[in-house]
């Protein structure tokens, strides 16, 4: 199917565009860019310089996408923001491209990024997430698979936020967030496990209740280590607890309490 493009649309003749894409009104499409198929741009959206855009995304009007990275270490390297599929891209997001520290800005598939969210220089965020409105993220920050974080939450540079989490609208963080909980208060801090998310995700009873006692393990316990050693004991065998374990183990910034 051939490319529907609004004559109003400016397209670099180096960018790269696939199949039935429809370009609206005012949109801008910078050169060394690749956009694959079945995309829609709704009008005054602009593609800037190294973007990489897979196939089913909807960028509504206002995204700026692989804009230059707000670092004044960036030097003008070549450098790319990736966006892969079915993602929903809503008004005025803005997302930079990746800087010498890891030359990429990542955001995977089937995600919901909301009105005027700001995804900083060489963030990964993964698939499946509901990112809500004017949410921020400073630069390389991780987002696994299915978070849900809520509208004007700030988020520190460096941090680490888990799989099947849910964040408290306005709360803000300079620690890592680990998965299947709820996240909230001020400083941010763990709210109990995320039960409603995961039932919704299929998750079962006993799954739940061994993700429940691993996090009354690891938070009762003085030390974090400690607690992380005796889950692994009585858990050795559950795919989620590991992966709680290892969050914790391998946490930079440390991680709430």
């Amino acid at each position: 199917m051939a490319n529907q493009i609004h004559p109003t649309a400016i397209i670099d003749p180096e960018a790269k565009l696939g199949d039935g894409n429809i370009i609206g009104p005012f949109c801008v499409i910078d050169k060394n860019v690749v956009i694959g198929d079945n995309n829609t741009l709704l009008n005054s959206v602009t593609i800037h310089f190294g973007a990489r855009i897979g196939n089913n995304n909807e960028f509504f009007p206002g995204a700026s996408i692989s804009t230059k990275p707000q670092d004044l270490k960036f030097k003008g390297e070549e450098t790319t923001c990736e966006i892969g599929d079915n993602n929903s891209i809503r008004e005025n997001v803005t997302i930079s491209r990746g800087t010498a520290s890891k030359g990429r800005t990542i955001v995977g598939n089937n995600n919901l990024l909301m009105e005027n969210m700001h995804i900083g220089h060489d963030c990964v965020i993964g698939n499946g997430c509901i990112i809500g409105n004017s949410t921020k993220f400073a630069g390389e920050v991780v987002v696994d698979d299915f978070a849900t974080i809520s509208a004007t939450c700030l988020f520190h540079q460096f941090t680490h936020v888990g799989s099947y989490m849910m964040m408290e609208g306005g709360t803000r963080t300079n620690k890592d967030i680990p998965p299947y909980i709820m996240a909230g208060k001020e400083p941010a801090r763990y709210c109990g496990v995320n039960l409603v998310g995961l039932r919704r995700r299929g998750f079962s009873n006993e799954t739940i209740e061994a993700i429940h006692d691993a996090y009354r393990i690891i938070y009762g316990k003085g030390l974090i280590k400690e607690g992380v050693a005796q889950a692994r004991e009585k858990y050795p065998d559950s795919k989620e607890v590991d992966y709680i374990c290892s969050f914790f183990e391998n946490s930079q910034r440390g991680v709430i309490r």
